[in-house]
């Protein structure tokens, strides 16, 4: 955490990749409006000319909330958000950058200096690490108690990236940010314990039920999970490149990856909005390019087999699946993620809940169905997310513990996975995918192009 002198003076910095891959946002919060200061960054390649970039401010206020206790006892004013838009980054280089604003009288008020790595450009072969969890939350990190302590293992995981952090280039945090439900102030604390991280890397986040569900204001699902805040919050608080970022679904590309990140509290089905945007974001990937397709949404679309998932008797979110699978065949998706759900699980590569193949520590060759993982156990309570007793024929590893997955891109046709817990960091699960760019092109099941006997 930064200590100012001024208490008003900007905290907590927060990166995103921004719309193109040779930008980069710069979001932070303060105690100035608009009025009161004018905010903006100061940056440069590492020792060379330093640019002022002018930043935007947003807020939002009590009748911005969708009802208790966000409106009531957990209302806390959240302060200014600031955004800024680095361009026509160098991909790769090094910057440095400090928040600034300037007051009425010409005093000039300034963060520390923090660096960042620009992006590589779209399929730059360069070795390239992603960090991907969900449900991660917040902690007390001088061991006071909460009154509802629910993220015991969120320091773990918060460290042992920060350990790691010269070899991860992005995070992606899908849904569950930081379970503020409605007490404001819960925000500032989770964006302090990630600000070693944030202000280094992009720190992408998706929207969960503990963001956004709230009655009666067009969530997907009519629940009471988000404490009265529907999404207001989050969206504010940190930078998507979203078409629409009250809709929180949008696509990434960073060097060999393209993510498509879903929100699972607005409809998803054919024929929605949403549905229509999954399917441009997967068919518009140069696969030449961008040769690593990742799928991620908060809830599990694909499968899970938690007690949760079977009681119901699906084995995933009600419609998920169903609704997508075709889509992750026809555009060849390598890998799901999602959060929600407490604990590690992978997948065999299914389709239609039958091993295409058998899971295993190494495929390559063409693709043949997706892998489905479940990484949600990266700090929130575990106690109600244990697993059926069944056999489930595409359930291939499975853990009951606090952790967090790792994707390395070594090159174009080579990809690490690794799944780490975060107790002590090391790798209790990993496979590897090799291929061509023949292979990514190769008709896999269900999807074998018409042929011609025209020469």
């Amino acid at each position: 955490m930064v200590t100012f002198a001024n208490p008003k003076a900007p905290v907590y910095p927060r990166l995103a990749q921004g719309k193109s891959w040779d930008e980069m946002t710069i979001t932070w919060t303060s105690g100035y409006n608009i009025k009161e200061a004018v905010p903006f960054v100061e940056w440069g390649a590492k020792g060379g000319p330093r640019f002022l970039s002018p930043a935007g401010t947003l807020s939002f206020n009590r009748n911005s909330m969708c009802g208790a206790p966000a409106r009531t006892v957990g209302w806390r004013h959240p302060g200014y958000i600031h955004t800024s838009f680095l361009k026509d980054l160098w991909p790769d280089s090094k910057y440095t950058y400090r928040l600034g604003h300037r007051l009425p009288n010409g005093t000039q008020v300034w963060s520390k200096i923090y660096s960042f790595k620009a992006s590589p450009y779209p399929g730059q072969d360069s070795l390239q690490q992603i960090v991907i969890f969900g449900d991660m939350g917040k902690a007390e990190a001088d061991g006071s108690n909460e009154f509802n302590d629910f993220q015991p293992g969120s320091l773990n995981t918060t460290n042992q990236i920060i350990r790691d952090l010269k070899n991860i280039d992005m995070v992606l945090h899908i849904g569950d940010i930081c379970y503020a439900n409605g007490y404001l102030s819960q925000w500032d604390q989770f964006t302090s314990q990630i600000e070693p991280i944030a202000s280094t890397v992009p720190y992408m986040i998706g929207s969960g039920n503990h963001e956004r569900d709230w009655p009666g204001t067009g969530s997907f699902y009519g629940n009471l999970d988000s404490g009265g805040e529907c999404g207001v919050p989050a969206q504010t608080v940190f930078y998507t490149p979203a078409e629409n970022r009250a809709k929180f679904w949008y696509a990434t590309d960073y060097g060999m990856f393209r993510f498509c990140i879903a929100n699972t509290e607005e409809d998803w089905r054919p024929g929605t909005e949403q549905y229509k945007f999954i399917e441009q974001c997967l068919s518009s990937v140069d696969r030449q390019k961008q040769p690593w397709l990742i799928f991620l949404a908060h809830r599990v679309l694909g499968y899970s087999s938690c007690t949760y998932y079977e009681t119901e008797g699906t084995f995933e979110e009600p419609m998920g699946r169903e609704a997508l699978q075709e889509l992750w065949q026809k555009y060849k998706v390598d890998l799901a993620f999602y959060g929600h759900v407490h604990n590690y699980e992978r997948t065999c590569p299914v389709y239609q809940s039958q091993c295409v193949v058998d899971a295993s520590d190494h495929y390559s060759g063409p693709f043949k169905a997706t892998t489905h993982v479940v990484v949600g156990g990266a700090g929130a309570s575990i106690a109600d997310s244990a697993f059926t007793t069944s056999n489930i024929q595409w359930s291939h590893f499975r853990d009951f513990d606090f952790g967090f997955v790792k994707l390395t891109a070594f090159n174009q046709s080579s990809l690490l996975f690794e799944y780490k817990k975060s107790h002590d960091g090391n790798v209790y699960d990993h496979f590897t995918i090799s291929r061509d760019y023949r292979d990514v092109l190769a008709c896999s099941i269900d999807n074998c192009p018409r042929t011609t006997l025209a020469s």
